[in-house]
Order: C-alpha cells, then structure tokens, then sequence
C-alpha cells in the first residue's frame, strides 16, 4: 500500500512538472515577445524624433539662377542654418578654400566613398566632374542643433527629397528665361562656347522637373526672390523650433 501511495505521488510529480514545461516556454515566450515589442516601440520614437528635428533645406536650380546668392541670403539671416558642404572632383578655383567650399577629392576617393555609400545623394554632373553630398556632413551640421541647408543640382535635390520627405523643404530657383540664363553665364566669363551650351541644355533638362519640389521661385529679381525664399523658409524654420 505504501509502495503505491509512492508510485502515485511520483506519477503526480511528474505529471506536474511535464506541465509546467509549457507554461515556462509560454511565459519566456511572453517576455521575449514583450522584449521585441519595447524594442520596436523605443526605435520608432527615436525615427520620429529624427524626422522631427533633423529638418533639411534643399536649394535647387539651372547653373546661373540666382540659387547660391539667395542661399547667402539665408544663412546671413538665420542662425540655425548652416551651409552644407558639398564633395566634388572639380579643380577648386583661385579663391576656394578645402573644407569650407567644398571638400574636394580625386575622382578616386570620390568613387570610392560611392562604395561605401558614404553619400546622401552624388551626379557626375559633368564629364569627369562628380559631386554629391555625404551623410557625414548632414550629421555634423545636426550634431550642432542645426538645420543643413543644401546648394545642390537637381538631380541631386529629387534624390535628397526622396530620402527625407517629412523633414525637409525643398525649393526651386527658376531663372525668368532661358536667354537671361544665357546672359548671366557669359558675364561669369567663365565659360567656353562649349561648355556654354552644354549649361543651357542641361538647363532646359532641369527645369521640366521645377513641379516636383515644394516652392518655385522666380528669380528674375534677385531682392524680390530672397525676399518670397525667406518667407517660405521662415515658416518651415518656425515649425521645427516647435517640434
């Protein structure tokens, strides 16, 4: 009788810790799933605290419209900007500097940073000459509490409008036509008949894209032009002090 009373308490023991197994995966089941879910829920408000802060300006245009003075404009207006430096394989002119124009490099290094996916966006926007923008260089300027403002070709601002959506404000600088284009590059004197032409027609390229971005901006008077950018700019500067 005692040897059964035994028998049957080992049976009970048993059948008890054969169903506590389960009930032990289920909860380490439980706490792993809670685990990822905590995890998903923390990476998605740090994005969206991102998207929130990390506002981009992008100025785009034709060789020649007005997009580098009417960015000079704004960076001597507003603080919280800051001038992002491109990259580019272009021979720097007499009065440029390394790091503060642009960082340039050797086509090399260029095509190297491509591997690396060290960019943002890059174009070689003529034969040989490559430019882009490092994401390196966007992180810097958000490092320091600010917002990037981006000097940059088309194709390069539809790449960097595609990347960032939310958070940036993306502006096109039209010349008022195509021959005051022309008359603004030659007084440059800069240009040769041949490299003229190839601006123009890159030009006329450029501006079949003017409705893919947030404003347009006529430029046919420089005053008049920075002065409708600042009014776009400051609404988009205002709402990001906000966030």
């Amino acid at each position: 009788m005692h040897n059964q009373n035994v028998q049957s308490h080992v049976r009970e023991q048993k059948l008890i810790i054969a169903m506590s197994r389960p009930i032990k995966i289920f909860q380490q089941a439980l706490l792993f799933l809670s685990f990822i879910c905590t995890s998903i829920f923390l990476l998605l408000a740090e994005l969206r605290m991102m998207n929130e802060t990390n506002k981009i300006l992008i100025l785009t245009a034709p060789s020649g419209a007005g997009k580098t003075s009417i960015t000079r404009y704004l960076l001597n207006k507003y603080p919280a900007l800051s001038f992002s430096i491109s990259a580019s394989t272009r021979e720097p002119r007499s009065n440029e500097k390394n790091g503060i124009d642009y960082y340039f490099m050797s086509i090399e290094e260029f095509q190297r940073k491509i591997k690396e996916d060290a960019f943002v966006e890059w174009e070689m926007v003529y034969e040989g000459k490559y430019y882009g923008t490092l994401k390196s260089e966007l992180q810097r300027i958000w490092n320091l509490k600010k917002i990037p403002i981006l000097d940059i070709d088309v194709h390069g601002a539809l790449h960097v409008q595609l990347h960032y959506p939310e958070n940036s404000l993306s502006l096109f600088i039209e010349p008022p036509s195509i021959e005051e284009l022309k008359k603004r590059l030659e007084s440059r004197n800069t240009e040769t008949p041949e490299s003229l032409q190839t601006r123009l027609s890159k030009a006329g390229y450029e501006l079949s894209f003017r409705h893919h971005f947030d404003a347009i901006i006529v430029n046919d008077d420089l005053y008049k032009a920075c002065e409708e950018t600042e009014k776009i700019v400051a609404g988009f500067l205002s709402s990001n002090l906000d966030s």
